[in-house]
């Protein structure tokens, strides 16, 4: 169960005299100490809040994360980078990436995935680590969607496993899988009735009793959320008003909520302009969550991506890092295109440069 498999409903109606529920959201700001009372570990509290009380009357206690606090420091602070830099996207920190203590490590076990009585991808066999970003490229109709709902539970596996921390997913309770990975789908439409800030409300189901939304902690997390996509002000607009682009930030702003370890995202970047694009991939790089992301543009899972799973006729190739994954051949085996690696002239960095066939 994701976010978005609830009923949606309208929180419960500010009482302290606020013309609308998330009226004002346009001067929120960040306020790290909501998280820092929680404790020194908040990685530990958190894990804590995930496992306690799975009954569905039952609260939760949900501590969001310290990496979505950081970036929206640096908005405030005017710091975060636009440009694509190695320093905003680039290298990450091994040591950091490495941590054994992260949740989030998968393991997908001679998973077959179908669609009806056709299988799909077949003997899809890897591990992904804590912290990861992994791409998920192919062409048309190889599989990525599908193979991503089946790593969100909701598409059941005809043969295999999917395993999170250890625990095999589809066995989980629906509650407990909404707290272990969230599903940013593709072109999904929320009901046009609703303000985007119930809409990203709908995140912190998982971790609130029915009819449990309202308070003033879970207002300021959903003003923050959308503060991290860049969609500042616009708690109280309804859906049916936004862009494509801004509707998709908007869902991103209800997976960061949910605040799982494992966030899987189908064409993220589908409908976003160049700059938005830069700037998701960097926010959800930088997230210290495991990361799965099905992307057509393979420049952009070049660039973002720490390792590329390839799907072709049926298989997923081993994840491999991007130059060993989009090799020129292998790309024009599976896409029918060129491909070379070429260095920007100012910064010095490799890009994937693709090209049709008949350009050369």
């Amino acid at each position: 169960m994701t976010a978005h498999d609830h009923t949606a409903r309208r929180p419960a109606p500010a009482s302290d005299g606020e013309p609308g529920r998330y009226a004002g959201d346009q001067g929120a700001t960040l306020s790290p100490q909501r998280v820092d009372s929680a404790g020194p570990n908040r990685h530990g509290d958190r894990s804590d809040a995930r496992t306690a009380a799975d009954g569905p009357g039952e609260a939760r206690t949900h501590v969001p994360r310290a990496a979505t606090d950081d970036l929206l420091d640096d908005r405030a602070n005017g710091t975060e980078h636009r440009d694509g830099s190695a320093e905003a996207h680039g290298n990450v920190d091994s040591a950091a990436r490495s941590n054994a203590a992260l949740p989030g490590a998968v393991r997908v076990v001679e998973l077959t995935c179908s669609v009806g009585r056709r299988n799909i991808v077949v003997g899809a066999d890897f591990s992904i680590e804590p912290g990861e970003t992994l791409g998920i490229v192919g062409p048309n109709g190889s599989g990525k969607t599908t193979l991503l709902r089946t790593l969100a539970g909701i598409g059941k596996p005809a043969r295999g496993q999917v395993l999170i921390d250890g625990q095999v997913l589809h066995d989980l309770r629906p509650r407990q899988r909404a707290t272990t990975v969230a599903l940013v789908a593709q072109d999904e439409s929320p009901s046009a009735d609703m303000l985007v800030g119930e809409v990203v409300a709908l995140g912190l189901t998982p971790y609130l009793p029915p009819w449990g939304l309202g308070a003033p902690r879970e207002r300021q997390q959903v003003l923050e959320a959308l503060a991290a996509v860049d969609l500042a002000g616009f708690a109280d607009r309804p859906v049916q008003q936004l862009s494509g682009g801004e509707r998709q930030r908007a869902l991103l702003a209800r997976a960061l909520l949910q605040d799982t370890p494992v966030l899987l995202l189908d064409e993220p970047t589908n409908h976003l302009d160049v700059t938005h694009q830069l700037d998701l991939l960097g926010l959800v790089r930088g997230l210290r969550r495991t990361v799965v992301a099905a992307l057509h543009d393979l420049s952009l899972a070049d660039r973002y991506c720490d390792r590329i799973i390839v799907l072709h006729n049926g298989s997923a190739r081993p994840p491999a890092p991007p130059a060993q994954a989009l090799t020129p051949e292998v790309v024009a085996e599976v896409f029918g295109v060129d491909a070379a690696r070429v260095k920007h002239p100012a910064t010095g960095e490799e890009h994937l440069l693709i090209t049709p066939r008949k350009a050369r």
